[in-house]
């Protein structure tokens, strides 16, 4: 940590699911500019803490509070106060690279093109200007066919960079990754690697430095980025320093999950991760 603003500030937050203690006291801040990964055992509440910095869930107690950066000097605000339409606005400001992509039926254009024409009233031939700086961006064919593309047609590797450069397009402040290279091959997954140091690094139109939050469990992309590494474990966070820290523990908690993360990484989404049906905000 450097001394900058603060982007996300987690303070006492507790979530339950029934008798299901998830989080049981996360206090957190994320300067703005910092990389962070979030990483723990399946079940450790990563993906519910993401959902409640995303304002998908309502904390049953403390507060998330994120960087506005519609004022001056991006202050702090509880999402909790906010209305639909504030979180709404809030949201134009972050990207968001889901674990299974969240792609939608159409072409590659149509991806793109929906949050800039909704959102910033773009005309279809401003939004192939930023279609084609975003997918070169990710290595991918900024050419007229392939943005006419279904996205069906897609390999893996090409919808997870397309799912990156739909979350560039609005020129994001803040990006998260949600399990980024699951399910990829090697040589894939290296590539994504590069893409989201890549990205971390490049500056945003406001000229600031961008905020990166990962979900991950891959070892390899923790040792490629070398983030600020944050473990839950039990409801709490018991980790929270530099990942060459984090990979030579010796914790009995923290050495037994380290090893194990390939073959957490290799598996499909947990449901433990998951809040239950009717929660997911």
């Amino acid at each position: 940590m450097n001394g900058a603003p603060a982007e996300i500030r987690i303070d006492g937050l507790c979530k339950a699911f029934g008798a299901h203690r998830v989080l049981t006291g996360i206090d957190l801040s994320i300067e703005r500019g910092e990389i962070v990964a979030i990483v723990g055992g399946s079940g450790s509440g990563k993906t519910v803490l993401l959902n409640h910095i995303l304002g998908r869930l309502d904390p049953d107690q403390g507060r998330v509070l994120v960087a506005d950066h519609d004022m001056d000097g991006a202050p702090l605000i509880d999402l909790t106060a906010l209305d639909t339409m504030e979180t709404d606005r809030l949201h134009t400001h972050w990207g968001v690279v889901f674990q299974r992509n969240a792609l939608f039926s159409g072409t590659v254009l149509d991806n793109i093109g929906l949050w800039l024409s909704e959102v910033r009233g773009l005309e279809e031939p401003e939004i192939v200007v930023v279609a084609q700086k975003v997918l070169a961006a990710v290595d991918l064919p900024d050419t007229d066919d392939f943005m006419a593309t279904d996205v069906n047609e897609l390999s893996g590797g090409m919808a997870k960079r397309l799912a990156v450069a739909r979350a560039l397009a609005m020129d994001p402040e803040v990006l998260f990754y949600d399990e980024p290279t699951t399910g990829l091959d090697p040589t894939t997954a290296s590539t994504m690697h590069d893409l989201i140091a890549r990205t971390h690094v490049a500056p945003t139109r406001s000229g600031k430095h961008r905020t990166t939050l990962i979900v991950t469990h891959d070892k390899d992309l923790l040792r490629r980025l070398q983030p600020r590494t944050v473990m839950l474990h039990e409801g709490g966070v018991f980790f929270d320093g530099p990942f060459a820290d984090f990979e030579g523990s010796a914790s009995p908690i923290i050495r037994p999950y380290f090893d194990l993360m390939p073959v957490l990484h290799g598996r499909a989404l947990d449901p433990r991760d998951l809040p239950p049906p009717g929660h997911e905000g």
